[in-house]
C-alpha cells in the first residue's frame, strides 16, 4: 500500500518542501583543481574528478546518467516491483534496464532508500529529487557528494547531472535531438491536431480515481508542444491554474467538449503480482481498460463512441521526464493517435 500511496504523491505533487535550503557541501580530499560546486535545490554540492559509483534514487534521476551513457552502481525504483540487487537489469527495471549493462544494488524504494545499503556501496556522487528526497539530504550529503533535483524540470537536470559527470557537450546534444524530435512530430500530428484538437488527459486507477493535472510534467506538457488544447475539468476559483484536480466519473458527460481522451494508467497497489517485466504496461493498464469498457458513463461519451481513447502507462512519463522518457512517449503517441498508414 505505501508503493501506491507514493507514486500517487508523485501523481498529485501534494508535497510542499518545507526543509531549509542549505548550501552545505560535501567534502572530498581531491585536488579542488579537479572540482567544481554545482549548485542543486537544497543548495550547492562540491563534485570532484569524474564520479564513478553513482547512486540513483528513482528513474527520474537514472534515466539522464544512462542518456549520458553513464552506468549507476545502485538504484532505488520509485515502486518495489523487485526487491533483490539488480542482477539483470533487463528482466527487472521497467524501460530502462535495456540500457543498463552492469549489475546493481537495490538500496530500497526511492522515498525511502536504504542508507545501510547505500554505505556500503561507498557511492561518490548521489542524486535524489527533491519531492522525494529533500529531508533525507543532510544525511545522504554525509555519505557523498548529493545532487536533489526539481522533479518538473527535466531539461535543468539533464544539464546538472551532466557538469557532476563530466558530460555537458553530450547533454547539450541531447537535449538538441529531443527539440528536434518533438518539432519533427508536432509537423506529423498536426493534421491529426486540426481535426480533433481538444485532449483529456486523466491519471486513471481503474475508475476510482481520476485525476486532472495539465500544468506539470511531461504527460502533459509533450501533449500540449504536439500542438493539442488540454481540457480541464470544471473549477470552484477559474483563477488558479489546471494544477491537481480530482474529478468524479458523474463529471465526464460535462466535458463532452473533448475531441480524444488520453487516460494515464497505473496499477501500483499489488507491486508483487508483477511477474514479467515485458508485461508490465499491461499490468499497468488492465484495470483501467477493463473498468472503462464496461461503465456506461464512460462508454456514452463521445470519444468513446468514435474509438478515442488512449491508453498509456503513467510510470512512462512520470518516472521518465528527460531524452529516453520524451523519445518512449512520444513513439506510444504516435502508434496511438496517428493514423495507421
Amino acid at each position: 500500500m505505501r508503493n501506491f500511496n507514493y507514486f500517487f504523491r508523485l501523481i498529485i505533487g501534494f508535497f510542499l518542501i518545507s526543509c531549509t535550503r542549505n548550501t552545505s557541501t560535501s567534502i572530498s580530499n581531491n585536488n579542488d583543481d579537479n572540482c567544481r560546486s554545482i549548485s542543486h535545490q537544497m543548495g550547492e554540492a562540491k563534485i570532484c574528478d569524474e564520479p564513478k559509483r553513482i547512486v540513483a534514487l528513482g528513474p527520474n534521476v537514472l534515466e539522464p546518467l544512462l542518456a549520458l551513457q553513464v552506468q549507476a552502481i545502485a538504484f532505488a525504483d520509485h515502486i518495489g516491483f523487485y526487491t533483490k540487487d539488480y542482477t539483470n537489469p533487463l528482466e527487472q527495471i521497467p524501460y530502462l534496464g535495456k540500457y543498463i549493462n552492469e549489475s546493481m544494488t537495490n538500496v530500497g524504494i526511492a522515498y525511502t532508500p536504504n542508507i545501510e545499503q547505500i554505505l556500503k556501496v561507498k557511492p561518490d556522487l548521489i542524486l535524489g529529487v527533491e519531492i522525494n528526497n529533500a529531508s533525507q539530504y543532510e544525511m545522504l550529503s554525509k555519505i557523498a557528494p548529493t545532487l536533489i533535483l526539481d522533479w518538473d524540470k527535466p531539461m535543468e537536470n539533464m544539464k546538472t547531472i551532466a557538469q557532476a559527470v563530466n558530460r555537458e557537450t553530450q547533454a547539450e546534444e541531447l537535449l538538441q535531438t529531443t527539440q528536434a524530435q518533438i518539432a519533427k512530430a508536432k509537423t506529423e500530428f498536426a493534421p491529426v491536431v486540426k481535426k480533433h484538437p481538444k485532449v483529456l488527459l486523466l491519471y486513471a486507477k481503474g475508475l476510482q480515481e481520476l485525476i486532472s493535472d495539465n500544468s506539470r510534467g511531461l504527460c502533459s506538457s509533450l501533449v500540449k508542444d504536439l500542438g493539442f488544447q488540454l481540457v480541464s475539468p470544471p473549477k470552484s476559483n477559474p483563477s488558479q491554474p489546471d494544477t491537481r484536480t480530482p474529478i468524479s466519473l458523474e463529471i465526464l458527460p460535462q466535458l463532452e467538449k473533448a475531441d480524444s481522451i488520453i487516460l494515464l494508467g497505473y496499477n501500483f497497489s499489488q507491486p508483487e503480482t508483477l511477474k514479467d517485466i515485458d508485461n508490465f504496461a499491461q499490468h499497468q493498464l488492465t484495470e483501467t481498460q477493463q473498468a472503462w469498457a464496461k461503465n456506461e458513463i464512460a462508454q456514452s461519451l463521445e470519444a468513446s463512441k468514435e474509438g478515442r481513447v488512449y491508453y498509456i502507462p503513467a510510470y512512462m512519463c512520470l518516472g521518465l521526464t528527460g531524452a529516453i522518457g520524451t523519445e518512449l512517449y512520444l513513439n506510444e503517441l504516435k502508434t496511438q493517435l496517428l493514423p495507421k498508414l
